[in-house]
Order: structure tokens, then C-alpha cells, then sequence
């Protein structure tokens, strides 16, 4: 095989690679013995047919499947000779092929970048630290215990009171006659929070267990029969019991039935649920600061494959219309985001920074854990969907970049209570903001897909 440059123009680079015909006809005829033993024909015995029968009746087909082979593996030879970066997807173009010939091509490559990383010494950003007050989380174990009420048996001769449980049959029409869904056995309606039809919880209220009632409602301009939709109806009710709410205790016995130790673990939970409800929004906003420093101090040149590629990724669920509307925004974001990945990716390795499979492993098991009731879904989405394995990895290798880099800048600390996280939330969800910016893209070196522009 020779290989020489051709052209280097930026950072594309054009190879010519010449493969000597002589080997080409030696993976020929390793090719039809390995068929030897596989091909069955009419008048031969099973592994018996003769190179040259296959060859007159396959060759064709043969030759382009060598042809492949040699393309796959003498492209990785020759990058791997001229000690290229590549970025993307390199480019065959072949120049002259066929049986008796050398094989010619030339191999259009974009490289990546020489990526020179600044001290980050002098970069600042700001971590907040949420501070949830006392009164939030109580607020939330009442709503808690309201979600999850007690009722206990009026007597008969007790009235439905606003905030009651109700245990009801009904037999409802329209114009006096039936329709489906008309019957309802066993329905439970708390009174005041107007689930069933609107105006219907208020005309319960003052009934008691036993009574029969006449109630009118209108059904709603949703429904399902559109006959029926905004029908006055008159339904009839048989109530089956009344129930009145048990004030609940907020205690110790309260918590381990929410699946706390004891009260102060539960406020401990739930203050971990409201923070982790802010930590996200609030992490991003912090790494947004330190990536847009990073990308204004560094200049780096960019390959146009890698661009062009981000871009069909951005856009790829748009009307044409609206590609051509966004064109210079999704190009401006396409290079925001490559040039972050290549410099992000240039500091790891330069950290010597990796994710294990057992790190993979263990975010998974977080994931499941979770996930109550849905352990076995989300386990197997990653069991059948390896792609989603290898995106998670990537966004653990860039926390750990983002974290080590926190490390190295000037990174003020401050603590804010939910009102003032809501607020720097909204501010940086304002349509003017570029919160994409913190989604980056690392290049992927890969030799193995290549695209053919044939010339004979």
C-alpha cells in the first residue's frame, strides 16, 4: 500500500492510497476458499466446488466484498500512518478498481483541531447553595397529609359537610332517557374539590347515609359521545355513606407510614426532594457561566463536516422552512457547541479523566432506584438500547469535567433561599437567554463508516 498527502488545505487533508493488485488477488483467493467450504451447487459435493466455478458464478458480487474489506482496512492504515485526528466521517473517493487493477482512492479527511487550553485560573462563576425554608417544608408535609386524609363514619342522621367523603350509586338521563355510562356503582367524591361534574359536590352537601337525591349537572363539552356534550342531565343518587376527615396527627407514626424513620427524617426528605427539584436548573446556570468564559478566551478552528453534522442533528425534526428562518442561529449554536466539546474534551484527556462501566453501572442503579414501581422498564431500556448506555456515559465524563474545572477556577459560593432560586430561574429561562449553550458536543473519532463517491 503507498500512501502520500495530497492536498492540505485547513484541516482537511486529501490522501492518495494506491493498493497493489497483486494483493487485491491474494484476499481474492483467500476469499473463494473460505467460500470453498460454504457454497453448495447442483453436481458438487458439499465443499468440493472449485474456486473458478464460484468465481464465474459470484465473482462480481466476491470482488466488491474484498473491495470493502480492503477499503476498511487499509483507510485506518493510512490514517493511522500519517497520524491524523479525525473528525466525523471521512470520504472515499474512488479513482480506478476493477479485477487485474490496482485499487486507487484518494480519502478526503477533516482533522480535528490543535486545541491549545488557557489557564482557567482566572475564570469566575457563582455555585448556589439553596437554603429551604422551615416554612416550605412544612407547608409540603400538610399537603402531604392532605394527600393522604383518613375518614372515618358519620352517624345517619349526620349531614355531608364540605370536605366529606361521600359513597354514592347513581342512575342518570338525558331528555328521560338512559345513555352509556348512565349507571355508576360505589362512587367516592370528597366534597368541595368538584372532580365528578362541576356544580355536583355542592348538591351533595346536607345529605345523609341512605338518602335518595335528585341532582341536575351538565355534562362536559368534552365528551366522548358528542351527542351528550353540554346535555343537562338529571342524575339520581343513592348515597351509601357519609364519612367526615380525621384531623391526622403530623408525628412520628404519621412519617413511617410516608416511609420515613421518624418526623425529622422526613423533613429531611423532603427538604432533599425540593432541593434536588432547584439543583439542576440552578447547576446549569452555574455551568452555562463557566463554559461561556471558556468559550470566549479560546480560539479554535472548526471542522465543517462536524458542523454541517450538528446542524442536520438540530434540525433534523424541522420544516424546511423554518431551517432556512433559523439557518445563521442553528449555525451560531452548531459551532457554540463543537468548539465547547473539543475544548472540554482536550481538558479531560488532558486530566486523564475516564467513567468506568462500573460508574455507568451505578447511575443506572440510581436511575432504578428512582423509580419506584418502574425498576424493571427503566432496567431494561438500557439492556436493549446500548446507544442509551453510551449517552449517559458521556454525560458522566462531561459532570466530571465541569466538576474538576470548578475546582480550578474562582468559584463564589452563595447561599439563596426559593423564592430567589425561582427568580434566577426565570431569569436565565427567558427566551433571550442561550441556555443551550451548556449542551456540548464531543467529537467522535470513527474510521469504520466511510461514505463512497465511485469514479471508474
Amino acid at each position: 500500500m503507498k500512501v502520500e498527502i495530497k492536498s492540505k488545505k485547513g484541516l482537511r487533508t486529501i490522501l492518495s492510497v494506491i493498493v497493489d493488485k497483486k494483493n487485491i488477488e491474494t484476499k481474492m483467493e483467500e476469499r473463494l476458499k473460505e467460500l470453498q467450504k460454504e457454497v453448495a451447487l447442483k453436481g458438487f459435493r458439499p465443499g468440493k466446488v472449485p474456486p473458478e466455478v464460484i468465481k464465474s458464478q459470484f465473482g462480481k458480487s466476491i470482488y466488491g466484498e474484498v473491495v470493502d474489506k480492503i477499503l476498511r482496512e487499509t483507510t485506518t492504515k493510512a490514517i493511522d500512518e500519517k497520524k491524523l485526528k479525525v473528525a466525523g466521517q471521512p470520504k472515499i473517493d474512488l479513482k480506478q478498481f476493477g479485477e487485474g487493477k490496482d485499487l486507487n482512492y484518494e480519502l478526503q479527511i477533516d482533522c480535528l483541531p490543535n486545541v491549545n487550553l488557557k489557564n482557567f485560573d482566572k475564570f469566575k462563576a457563582t455555585s448556589f447553595k439553596l437554603k429551604i425554608e422551615d416554612k416550605i417544608i412544612e407547608e409540603k408535609i400538610k399537603e402531604i397529609a392532605n394527600q393522604n386524609k383518613q375518614f372515618k363514619d358519620r352517624s345517619e342522621n349526620e349531614k355531608a359537610l364540605s370536605g366529606d367523603q361521600v359513597t354514592f350509586n347513581y342512575s342518570a338521563t338525558v331528555d328521560g332517557n338512559k345513555f352509556d355510562g348512565s349507571e355508576g356503582k360505589g362512587v367516592q367524591l370528597e366534597l368541595g374539590k368538584d372532580l365528578f361534574l362541576k356544580g355536583f359536590d355542592d348538591q351533595l352537601i346536607g345529605v345523609k347515609k341512605n338518602d335518595t337525591k335528585i341532582l341536575k349537572a351538565t355534562l362536559p363539552a368534552n365528551h366522548p359521545k358528542k351527542e351528550l356534550a353540554n346535555k343537562n342531565t338529571k342524575f339520581e343518587c343513592k348515597i351509601l355513606n357519609v364519612k367526615k376527615p380525621i384531623d391526622r396527627k403530623i408525628d412520628d407514626e404519621f412519617a413511617k407510614l410516608m416511609g420515613a424513620k421518624d418526623i425529622k427524617d422526613l423533613k429531611s426528605l423532603i427538604e432533599k426532594q425540593i432541593s434536588g427539584q432547584y439543583s439542576q436548573a440552578l447547576n446549569s446556570i452555574t455551568k452555562k457561566e463557566i463554559l461561556d468564559q471558556i468559550e470566549k478566551n479560546h480560539q479554535v478552528d472548526l471542522p465543517q463536516n462536524l458542523i454541517d453534522q450538528e446542524i442536520s442533528i438540530m434540525t433534523q425534526n424541522l420544516k424546511p422552512e423554518d431551517k432556512e428562518k433559523h439557518k445563521s442561529n442553528n449555525e451560531k449554536l452548531a459551532k457554540s457547541r463543537i468548539k465547547l466539546g473539543l475544548l472540554l474534551n482536550e481538558f479531560g484527556e488532558k486530566n486523564n479523566l475516564k467513567v468506568t462501566d462500573d460508574e455507568v453501572k451505578n447511575e443506572i442503579q440510581k436511575q432504578i432506584k428512582s423509580m419506584p414501581g418502574q425498576e424493571k422498564m427503566v432496567f431494561e431500556y438500557y439492556q436493549k438500547n446500548p446507544n442509551a448506555s453510551q449517552s449517559l456515559k458521556g454525560s458522566l465524563y462531561e459532570e466530571k469535567i465541569i466538576e474538576l474545572i470548578k475546582s480550578k477556577i474562582n468559584l463564589t459560593s452563595k447561599e439563596i433561599n426559593t423564592k430567589e432560586a425561582e427568580k434566577i430561574i426565570a431569569e436565565f429561562n427567558k427566551p433571550n437567554v442561550d441556555t443551550d449553550k451548556s449542551k456540548t458536543t464531543s467529537p467522535v473519532k470513527n474510521k469504520s463508516k466511510l461514505k463512497k463517491n465511485s469514479k471508474k
